[in-house]
């Protein structure tokens, strides 16, 4: 049997959260969209990549504001049981795409800093466009069993349950492995990423070069990101799993409230990526840079630079006269 959580600590903290998301989810990758089709032209397969995460963000989005409606229910939702698994779906399919599409972006990354001369790097767009189709058909084959829930409370939108049966010991499901390999995946390979990118420069000594300053800001904030919105909701979900394990059936339910309330928490920050990824594709080039500024009305980047070369000059011809 299913453990009955009423969502009453929900109600406060969640629907702000998620419609605050909503809204500048929307703004960002709305932004980052119009730039992408009308503004970023002659695309590069970094620009793919980039485009397409900010398509699966833009998918998330969509479906928020019914999540919000659920929390704010009290975990009662109203909007029948298939578009519950259609809005479940929305929502695993980004967390597997948003870290599939950031460990592609780590590793194209790496591959022009680290091995700047290999054939990857200078592939076309139509092999580009190949690649993050196989990006989208990993992230759907990790998602698409969730069509197959049956919600036997039809008023509970779960896709993660938390159940009192006799046999407590853990199973591994492929709901579980696709949770789990959808994060440390993708984690392995951009922390290997950075590490590699840091390593070469320091190694080759020319961190202090503006280019590479911008390489490694890019691939930290990429690092940061995944870390933030990503860790919590899997390290919790372990916490879950291992104390189900631990509990007998009669106090599993009491035993896990706090630790289900938290992954309410956690699993909603990591849709908060929808909201950061425009910092991605803010610092991954500066055209990109440029055309926000030039959007948000504010000095271009070029303006600023001179303006700073100005100011040098003028203070070593102040000093030059003393």
């Amino acid at each position: 049997m299913l453990c009955a959580y009423n969502g009453t600590a929900l109600r406060s903290v969640l629907p702000p959260l998620l419609i605050s998301q909503f809204i500048l989810g929307a703004l960002g990758n709305g932004l980052a969209l119009w730039i992408f089709c009308f503004h970023l032209k002659p695309w590069k397969s970094s620009t793919v990549l980039l485009f397409n995460l900010a398509v699966a963000d833009f998918l998330l989005i969509l479906v928020l504001p019914f999540r919000a409606s659920y929390y704010l229910s009290g975990l009662e939702w109203h909007f029948g049981s298939s578009f519950c698994n259609v809005c479940l779906f929305m929502l695993a399919m980004n967390r597997s795409g948003s870290s599939f599409f950031l460990m592609a972006i780590a590793l194209d990354r790496y591959m022009r800093v680290v091995h700047p001369h290999h054939p990857v790097n200078f592939i076309s767009l139509s092999k580009a466009v190949c690649g993050v189709a196989v990006l989208w058909l990993l992230a759907i084959s990790m998602s698409a069993h969730i069509f197959t829930l049956r919600h036997s409370n039809t008023s509970y939108c779960e896709s993660f349950t938390i159940e009192n049966k006799v046999d407590t010991k853990f199973h591994f499901s492929w709901h579980k492995f696709a949770f789990l390999f959808s994060f440390y995946v993708p984690l392995v390979v951009i922390l290997y990423c950075t590490v590699s990118i840091t390593s070469h420069l320091r190694g080759r000594q020319i961190a202090q070069h503006a280019k590479i300053k911008k390489a490694l800001c890019f691939i930290i904030v990429v690092v940061v990101l995944f870390v933030i919105c990503f860790l919590p909701s899997n390290m919790t979900l372990v916490f879950i799993w291992i104390q189900t394990s631990r509990s007998t059936p009669a106090e599993v339910c009491s035993a896990l409230a706090n630790l289900n309330t938290a992954f309410f928490i956690t699993i909603s920050l990591t849709y908060l990526n929808s909201v950061l990824d425009p910092l991605v594709y803010y610092f991954s080039s500066p055209a990109v840079k440029n055309i926000c500024r030039r959007a948000l009305h504010l000095p271009q980047a070029s303006e600023t630079m001179e303006s700073a070369e100005k100011k040098t000059r003028d203070t070593s011809q102040s000093l030059s006269q003393l």
